[in-house]
This record gives structure tokens, sequence and C-alpha cells, in this order.
């Protein structure tokens, strides 16, 4: 079958390809894609190439697919797996797979033939054998999408731990009713942590979320609001650091000088991971989110209080399989809406200057249609582009109806009217 895939041949060297893909063997399943959120994890690939840890060292012979947040249909299965799926099923692809032979090949990084940025791909053997091919029974393909960033989030949130004094058993997740701090926290993945912090199922008291970009904050608070937190039994706050008098000692006082029991960073800002540092409680976590694309990156942490306060850090870089399972029963229960992510849509023929320039563009996830023609646009921009264009117009006035976030009813217009690539 004829694919067309953005394929990376070397560092910031991308490139939208139609090649032919093989038949697919007897271990392996041949799928089309629907939809693929970007990732920044994306750009880091694209800016190191084979530098990075995931990519091999051919691709300039041998290009790999990029993307990794996914979703589609399933259009052929080999006979190994034809007790587990049928044509016509959709699914979406957990990218971890975790194998101990290569712990860093994933789909989206490591493959020639399975990536998100696709029309068709082939699944290969080493992600079924894995479990990481994964029954999606939703309606929107683009929450699929977003179920892989979700299950970041939640893994995020389990890989937190505690101690007690005198114990050496680590209790692993969040403090359930403690004091959490989200920092740099109105991104994507950000606004995905406040609505887990919010509706999951471990929940902090009080939660703080901070970042020095105003409109951003406001947009956050307006989707999470401090009121809806309260119905939730969460006291929520929303910080713009940048202000005066807003510095560590006010925070902590928030806490009554105690500090944060979790802390999230998600911006590779050694600023902001400095001041994660000295929010910590006793006993306080502090998760290192966000990745950064500067292998010599390091700030500053006080050991001091690593020693007499008991204060740690973990890193987490993307969730396992289970977790991607909780975040879709989490998205198909409606107790969390990731559609809050993604502020642009666009086509498959937007991708590679989208994921080149990806640093650059405002706002949060860049939702791709793999299979239409269409300029990355945001969400925001829709009814401006409908004063000349019936199509933005009719997507401007769906959206209305959800307050400008993206929907199943803009998702089906969307495949239904769009231009193909």
């Amino acid at each position: 079958m004829t694919t067309k895939a953005v394929r990376m041949y070397g560092k910031m060297d991308l490139r939208l390809d139609t090649f032919e893909l093989p038949e697919i063997g007897d271990d392996e399943i041949l799928a089309e894609i629907i939809s693929d959120s970007l990732c920044m994890s994306s750009w880091k690939a694209a800016s190191q190439g084979s530098d990075h840890k995931r990519v091999p060292n051919d691709i300039d012979v041998n290009p790999v697919i990029i993307g990794h947040e996914f979703c589609g249909t399933v259009l052929k299965v080999g006979a190994k797996w034809a007790n587990q799926f049928k044509p016509g099923d959709r699914y979406s692809i957990q990218p971890a797979l975790n194998q101990i032979e290569d712990p860093y090949a994933a789909p989206g990084y490591s493959f020639h033939f399975i990536g998100g940025s696709a029309t068709h791909i082939v699944i290969p053997d080493v992600v079924m054998s894995h479990g990481c091919l994964l029954p999606y029974k939703g309606e929107a393909f683009f929450h699929g999408s977003l179920s892989e960033p979700m299950s970041c989030i939640v893994g995020a949130f389990h890989a937190n731990y505690h101690t007690e004094q005198g114990s050496y058993e680590h209790k692993m997740g969040i403090v359930e009713g403690g004091d959490m701090a989200i920092l740099a926290g109105v991104g994507p993945m950000g606004l995905g942590a406040i609505d887990l912090a919010i509706h999951g199922d471990r929940k902090p008291g009080f939660l703080i979320v901070t970042d020095i970009d105003p409109a951003r904050l406001a947009r956050a608070a307006t989707l999470y609001t401090v009121e809806e937190a309260e119905r939730c039994g969460v006291r929520l706050m929303y910080v713009n650091t940048s202000e005066a008098g807003h510095d560590v000692e006010w925070l902590r006082g928030l806490t009554g000088g105690k500090g944060f029991d979790d802390v999230f960073v998600f911006a590779p800002v050694k600023p902001v991971v400095e001041m994660g540092d000295k929010l910590l409680a006793h006993d306080g976590c502090l998760n290192f989110f966000a990745g950064p694309g500067n292998p010599a990156f390091s700030a500053e942490f006080n050991f001091y209080n690593v020693h007499y306060g008991a204060t740690h850090i973990v890193g987490t870089s993307g969730g396992n399989t289970d977790d991607m399972k909780e975040s879709l029963v989490l998205m198909s229960s409606g107790r969390i809406n990731p559609a809050s992510m993604v502020t642009h849509i666009g086509g498959l023929d937007s991708v590679v200057e989208t994921t080149l320039n990806l640093p650059k563009i405002p706002g949060g996830k860049k939702l791709i249609y793999t299979h239409l023609q269409m300029p990355l646009t945001a969400i925001d921009d829709f009814a401006e582009k409908g004063k000349s264009d019936p199509f933005f117009a009719a997507l401007a006035g769906i959206v209305a109806k959800t307050s400008g976030l993206w929907s199943l009813e803009a998702e089906k217009y969307l495949l239904a009217n769009g231009k193909v690539i």
C-alpha cells in the first residue's frame, strides 16, 4: 500500500514522502492513521538527529517516520494477532515499548514503517508483543491521540514518591490531600496536569499553578476554574511569578511556611527548577517533567535539604501501557477532557514546517489530521478566516458551542469536508 509520511533524514531534515509499504507478515498489522498530535519531543529528535538516544545512526539512508501520538483504524491483521484485532478496530499506540533488547526504540523515532505523521503504517511484532497496540472504543480520534500525552502525566503522578522516618519503603504517588505546585504549568501538558489533579483518583488538597504568561494563565483559569476545583475538593490558585512579591518566600507562605509535598516542573528552565527545589517541604518530591533539548542542561539542587529534609527528585519520560489505559478510561468516562490541550489544527502537509518550528509557535498542542491538506491554523483564528472561507466559518460556529475547544463535532466536520491530501 502507498503511504504518505513525514520522515527524518538527519538533523532538521524532515521530508514529506510518498512510498510503498511492504506486505505485512503474519506477525504484523496494516493500519490507517487518522489523527496525530505533535509533541515537542519530535522537535528535540529532529534537532538532534542520530545524536538522539532513540534515533538510529543510519537515517540518512534509512529514514524513520516521526510522530508518536496517533490514533486510527486497523486495515489488515496478520494471523498471529487475528484473535485480538480485526479490520475496522480503532486503536491508539503506547510508543514506550520498554523492551530489554533496545530500551530506547520507539515508534515515531526509531522505525521505518511506523510513526504518527503518516496516512498508513505497518505495526511490527515488537509493538504487538509488548502489548502496546491498545484498543480504542471512543468516538473522537483526537482523544485517542491525546491519550499518549495524558499517559505521560498519569505516569508522572504515579512516579512521585514519599517516605517515612525510619522506613525504607517508598510510598508511590502524590500525597493525597497534600500541597502541590505545578510550575510553568499552563502549557498543553501543564493543562493536562491541572485536569488530572482536579479530577483524578488521587487529588491534592491545595494546588498552585504558576507561569509568567498572563494570557495563558487567564486561559487556564477559564478552562479549570477555582470553583470547579473547589467542587472536587481542591483549593486552586493561579500565580504569575513575574509579578513583584510572588517569590519563593511568598509561595512557601501559602502553605504556612511548610512548603509543597509535590512539585512538578513543566519547563526545562534553570530558574524554574531551582525555584521548585526551594519550594519543597520535608520529604517533598520534585518531578522534572519537561525534558531538555540540551544534553548538558543542569541546575542547582540543595543537598543539605536532601540529607536533612529528605527532599528528592524524580524524572519521568513518558508513561507506560497501564498509564495509557488509565488515561483512556478517564477520558471515556468524561472525567478529564484533553481538548483543552489543543490550540491548532493542520493537515499532513503542515507537519514538516510545524515540527521544525515548534518552540516558536505559541499555544498548545498542534493536532494533525493525516489524510488532509490544511495549513496549521489556530482555533482562535477560525472566525477571522471564516469571513472569507465558508469552511472555516462552519468550524468557527462548531467550536463556539464548546467555548473554543476542539470537539467530536468539529472533527467529524473536518474529516467530511476537509481537502484530501
